[in-house]
């Protein structure tokens, strides 16, 4: 049977939520805002940055501001983080598996292209990807499953044919949305804080593309 495995990015290929708090923290003092860190976990991770902006600036951020304000956050966490790109532990050797195996893979973020061409391009992850799709690329952010069945068709795959990796509330619910298996990376979140996955890593060391695979009957 013909299987593909997606993954989202922060948080799952990466450990980037903590760069991404220091551009916030940049970002929101110049406007002498001070979110806490827990305020960042249940308003940050894993949410578009449409989202985010509102949230925080108590206001709906949208069209040009939206633009204009997502491309200084995120300037400032490129201009952080190019210099920590670091994957998760046994990310790039489970990854080459997959590939060995044949199997088709994608990356389904809610970050800018430019966020996934620094990170993946620094990986070397582009020439083995069948599909790389960010906030550019959908109308519907997660968890509306846009973005996977996206990504299945890219694939040319069903989406009962793909396995999903993502570490949030809203990602996992996009992916099981979208009809797929979720494998739940405990990165960011604990179990109990996320819907229920099919799967749960804490990395990908000692994890085997056939155990992940069997998860598609």
């Amino acid at each position: 049977m013909t299987r593909a495995v997606i993954f989202d990015m922060d948080g799952v290929i990466c450990h980037t939520n903590p760069f991404h708090s220091q551009a916030f923290k940049i970002f929101f003092e110049k406007r002498d805002l001070f979110p806490t860190e827990d305020e960042f976990a249940q308003h940050m991770y894993g949410k578009n940055n449409g989202y985010i902006l509102s949230h925080f600036l108590g206001r709906k951020i949208e069209g040009e501001e939206l633009a204009d304000l997502e491309f200084e956050k995120e300037s400032l966490f490129r201009e952080i983080y190019q210099h920590h790109i670091d994957p998760i532990p046994g990310f790039m050797d489970f990854f080459k598996e997959l590939k060995n195996a044949k199997i088709k893979t994608g990356v389904a973020t809610s970050a800018p292209f430019a966020n996934l061409e620094l990170i993946a391009g620094k990986l070397d992850l582009f020439p083995y990807l069948e599909s790389a799709l960010a906030s550019e690329q959908v109308s519907k952010h997660k968890p509306d499953p846009e973005v996977y069945l996206k990504t299945a068709a890219n694939l040319a795959m069903q989406p009962s044919q793909c396995v999903v990796f993502e570490d949030s509330f809203p990602g996992i619910t996009s992916a099981k949305n979208a009809g797929m298996k979720v494998v739940g990376v405990l990165s960011s979140h604990r179990k109990e804080e996320l819907p229920n996955c099919h799967y749960y890593i804490e990395d990908y060391r000692n994890l085997s593309v056939k155990e992940i695979l069997s998860l598609i009957a």
